[in-house]
């Protein structure tokens, strides 16, 4: 479906409400969806910006601060793009060459490191019911110090991932639905599956379902969310999505197989995450330093993911879609059977034929980031867009 004119968007951007300015982004469900929309809109505007050679460049200094506290590849260039593109400096912060492997407390680092910074994007999402909290934490120490006169304006924060939701990946997924669809309205109704799928991997964070059902529930789409007993999700979010698609006139329905929740879909989104009560008992294991214990759970809990080798998304389950022809979405990277390993979430073929939607569904994420530092560092964002817009200064 093609993209709206840019100056159709730049006219929705400007009726939108926002209130974001030098506030948190944390988790999608504490915004209006407005305020979403909005989001949405602008990371498409930069998305055709860029795509017509065109500076979105916002800012002529600051600092925008990356912690990554486990690994990552499109989060982390993803967030390193957008940095440079508005025009601030990237900078990492490697805990392990800073005073932090030293003891060096949360409050201090959050100030040290912060002077001249503008945003901090963090991820976290090992701990569960740690990570959301670190970032809230950090938060904290930044409002502390600015309010005692430490740094002349507080830095934003952005959730990069946490152990509660991916706010910049769902946002990517849903923006790249509005595009596929052809605009937010026509997804209400729209059956999407969101699936537990089979990883020889055992420790995958719930942050990504979590954030689809946490999202996708707002704009009146049919999620059912599908996973073997004893894979459930945190029981306050599952609530959370409840509550979200009664409110928005959608559906929100838990299954117990994925020939089920495949039934019918538009939208398929298989992905393998642990069990709500192992990231518990990890967390505990990983907060102790108990590496015996640690290599015993992942035993127990390889053996019992080994029991579901047959959740996986191939050509069978595929053709129990809508026409057969459901849009597959993944975060990245898949597990794909026989490419990256012996038996994973989805089959080589359908992965193939769903390879370059999926970079599409990725390529969001820049300009989703992008958006969200710009209306978090703009006190009238729609006034800074035209400016942009008006001068149509070319990259390079």
């Amino acid at each position: 479906m093609p993209s709206a004119p840019l100056s159709s968007l730049a006219a929705s951007f400007q009726a939108l409400k926002t209130d974001l300015y030098q506030k948190d982004f944390l988790l999608t469900w504490e915004h209006s969806t407005e305020q979403l929309e909005a989001v949405l809109t602008l990371a498409e505007i930069f998305k055709q910006l860029h795509r017509a050679g065109t500076s979105f460049r916002a800012f002529d200094a600051g600092l925008a601060i990356s912690i990554f506290r486990d690994n990552s590849t499109r989060t982390r260039f993803s967030f390193a793009s957008a940095a440079s593109a508005l025009g601030f400096t990237l900078s990492e912060l490697d805990e392990q060459k800073s005073q932090v492997a030293h003891g060096e407390t949360v409050r201090e680092t959050a100030n040290m490191i912060s002077f001249l910074a503008e945003v901090i994007g963090i991820r976290d999402d090992m701990y569960l019911g740690a990570g959301n909290a670190y970032m809230r934490e950090v938060g904290e120490a930044l409002s502390d110090g600015a309010a005692r006169g430490v740094r002349h304006r507080r830095p934003s924060l952005i959730n990069l991932q946490c152990d509660v939701d991916h706010p910049t990946q769902t946002l990517a997924d849903l923006a790249w639905l509005r595009e596929h669809f052809g605009g937010l309205e026509q997804l209400r109704g729209k059956k999407i599956a969101m699936t537990w799928a089979y990883s020889p991997s055992y420790g995958k964070p719930l942050s990504v379902p979590q954030g689809v059902i946490g999202l996708m529930t707002r704009f009146g789409m049919e999620v059912r969310l599908a996973h073997p007993e004893g894979y459930g999700l945190i029981p306050e979010v599952m609530e959370l999505a409840g509550r979200n698609a009664g409110a928005a006139g959608g559906r929100f329905q838990v299954m117990g197989s994925m020939e089920e929740a495949f039934e019918g879909a538009d939208i398929v989104y298989p992905k393998s995450w642990a069990p709500f009560h192992v990231m518990q008992r990890r967390t505990e294991l990983l907060k102790n330093g108990d590496r015996e214990g640690l290599k015993e759970l992942e035993k127990v809990c390889l053996a019992n993911n080994a029991r579901y080798r047959n959740w996986e998304c191939d050509r069978r389950k595929m053709d129990l879609t809508a026409g057969k022809a459901a849009l597959y979405m993944h975060c990245l990277p898949a597990d794909i059977t026989g490419v990256s390993c012996e038996a994973g979430e989805v089959s080589a073929e359908v992965f193939e034929q769903a390879r370059i939607p999926t970079y599409h569904e990725a390529s969001y994420k820049p300009f989703v980031i992008s958006a969200l530092m710009f209306l978090t560092r703009v006190k009238d964002p729609a006034a800074r867009l035209g400016e942009i817009l008006a001068r149509r200064k070319p990259l390079g």
